[in-house]
């Protein structure tokens, strides 16, 4: 694709804004290391929302959510549940709102205030900073995929695929190294807005573009129906053949079974709470639990509608004018590109630069988040706490800086030995994920857990994730066998109940096998956070020591609350592409159904927030 020198200029000068932008926040994140990696903690909600959302707002996701709306119709939307999407439910009712009471500065250093300095909390301290690092090097890892593969269909020059992510990466790190949380946030402000624009933009592009007969023309029969059966029953045969190929490798075919073990993992993994990661940093940059609450709730409001009509407009410009040439490319298709050729297609010069420019701001959105995080757990929680913890803030600082450019260094290294997105994708959402589900369930809701188990729980669980990463190089003849028995299932999904019965099992036997924590720790815990649970036996001694204190008593509440959140989140992302495909009856359907569950959030978590 041949982009005009306007296109050009346009791209490079927003790139130029955001260096600038660092540049302009390195005085204000200089002070000390709670301003570089939590801007003080005075940056309000629906700043942080917004650029949470931005964070999420992902390039190297866009083009695989485009992928699978282009493959798989309305059913698409339960596919992000993976990840899960619906995480942002579970923080916003009640787990940001825990999570902030402890006022610390990231996961590893939350981790202590549930099981103290001693030798548990120490080991569980060293779990929870390995199983951040890893991840984060997992997420930059899937960036660098997900921005080479994007820029070098564009750019003009014949730079191979790493060298432009290596490029992006490194202009991305000098205003987030600068600049810190504050940085982080003002160039997430501006890189929402020019998204959503441009979203916007090429949703009317779309519906200006094709009618719904042609839509239905180029899909086939079940492609506009949100719901399934057992099996998935998408043929492709008679319009590009090589599309059941391509749902054959995904191992998705058996859809059902695949939704229900999405809904399960996905339910714990949210109950499991914001893994130590970007996400988790901006609830613990917000001035106060309610506004973490707020901010969750922001995410998800400001993220669905815009990206989900930016993913249609794409699809379905795509599915009317791009499916000739798929056909034409035989069993070597690539769906992925649908993106570049309605963008060199459909849009003039000028908005075609301010796209690519929003679709950078994706990248370097979760980019930018993704480093501070990182950052801030070596700098915090190695160095402060092992190297020098009497230094004084400047040195913090410039500390952070180092840490920022190694977190880099790492992401770059894992991203030139990956292959796929998808590859990078699966291994985050269902491997190394498992792991961490379980003993972070039940530091919520155990009082019995220590941190023995807990350490021995995220570190089986990580380790066995690791291992799975590699065994299909290691053993190809009984992977391809595996493969072909289970029906071509994804293999770390079906690798999931594995790895969390691994977790569970050294998660509880370890627990059981060692002696509680310190009552006056779990004391602490329980009054400061006031989880609902099984935590009887703290509750009982925290009655004698103050008999005014009153427990949690709104799980039944939170539990409805989540599920009328759940579907309020998942009409947000129905309607948008209800809207662009013309399907009326169902977009009117979805705004019914968003209007009664915004109501009744309202009602019954809203207006109780305050009182919580």
């Amino acid at each position: 694709m041949n982009l005009h020198a306007a296109d050009i200029g346009i791209i490079f000068a927003y790139l130029i804004i955001t260096v600038i932008a660092g540049v302009l926040m390195s005085r204000r994140a200089g002070k000390d290391i709670d301003s570089y990696f939590l801007g003080g903690k005075k940056i309000p909600w629906y700043f942080l929302g917004i650029a949470n959302a931005s964070g999420m707002f992902d390039i190297t996701g866009t083009m695989w959510m485009v992928a699978l709306l282009f493959v798989y119709g309305l059913k698409s939307i339960w596919i992000p549940w993976l990840w899960p999407t619906f995480n942002q439910i579970f923080l916003m009712i009640y787990l940001a709102v825990w999570l902030r009471r402890s006022n610390v500065m990231t996961g590893a250093e939350w981790i202590r205030t549930r099981f103290g300095d001693r030798l548990g909390g120490e080991l569980s301290h060293i779990s929870v900073v390995f199983f951040a690092l890893v991840s984060v090097i997992g997420f930059l890892a899937y960036a660098f995929q997900g921005i080479g593969k994007f820029t070098a269909t564009f750019f003009p020059w014949d730079i191979s695929p790493n060298t432009y992510a290596l490029v992006f990466m490194t202009i991305s790190a000098v205003y987030v190294i600068l600049g810190g949380m504050y940085s982080v946030v003002l160039t997430d402000l501006i890189q929402f807005t020019i998204l959503t624009i441009a979203s916007v933009l090429i949703a009317c592009i779309a519906v200006s573009h094709t009618t719904a007969a042609d839509i239905s023309a180029a899909v086939p029969a079940g492609w506009e129906e949100i719901f399934f059966n057992w099996r998935l029953d998408l043929d492709w045969a008679g319009l590009i053949a090589s599309v059941n190929t391509k749902i054959g490798s995904d191992g998705w075919s058996l859809f059902t079974i695949f939704f229900m073990m999405v809904l399960f993992k996905g339910i714990l993994a949210s109950m499991a709470g914001p893994a130590p990661n970007y996400d988790m940093q901006k609830i613990l940059s917000t001035r106060s639990p309610k506004e973490a609450a707020l901010m969750s709730w922001c995410t998800s409001a400001a993220l669905f509608i815009p990206r989900y009509l930016l993913i249609a407009g794409i699809a379905v410009l795509g599915l009317v004018y791009f499916s000739p040439d798929l056909i034409a490319m035989g069993s070597e298709a690539d769906i992925e590109q649908v993106l570049p050729y309605v963008i060199g297609n459909f849009l003039p010069v000028g908005l075609v630069g301010f796209t690519l420019a929003g679709l950078l701001a994706a990248f370097m959105s979760t980019f930018d988040c993704t480093v501070n995080c990182g950052a801030s757990y070596i700098t915090n929680d190695i160095y402060k706490r092992y190297i020098n913890p009497g230094a004084k803030d400047k040195t913090y600082v410039y500390i952070s800086y180092i840490c920022s450019i190694l977190v880099v260094v790492g992401g770059i290294g894992f991203g030139f030995l990956t292959e796929s997105i998808h590859e990078v994708t699966m291994w985050i959402v269902a491997g190394l994920y498992a792991g961490y589900i379980v003993p972070n369930v039940l530091k919520w809701h155990w009082w019995r857990l220590n941190g023995y188990g807990y350490f021995a729980g995220m570190i089986t669980g990580t380790v066995a994730a690791i291992f799975l990463k590699i065994v299909p190089g290691l053993f190809p003849e009984t992977f391809a066998s595996f493969m072909s028995a289970t029906d071509n299932f994804d293999f770390i999904l079906a690798m999931f109940p594995l790895l969390l019965i691994l977790s569970t099992t050294a998660t509880v036997v370890v627990t059981l096998l060692t002696p509680p924590e310190n009552d006056d720790i779990l004391k602490k815990f329980y009054k400061q956070v006031r989880p609902w649970g099984f935590w009887k036996p703290i509750h009982q001694m925290v009655i004698a020591e103050e008999p005014a204190f009153r427990k949690n008593t709104s799980f039944k509440r939170d539990t409805v609350n989540l599920a009328v959140g759940i579907v309020w989140q998942l009409t947000l992302a129905a309607a948008p592409i209800y809207l662009v495909i013309r399907q009326y009856k169902p977009l009117c359907i979805s705004i019914v159904i968003l209007l009664i569950t915004s109501v009744l959030l309202k009602k019954n978590w809203f207006d109780k927030l305050e009182k919580n």
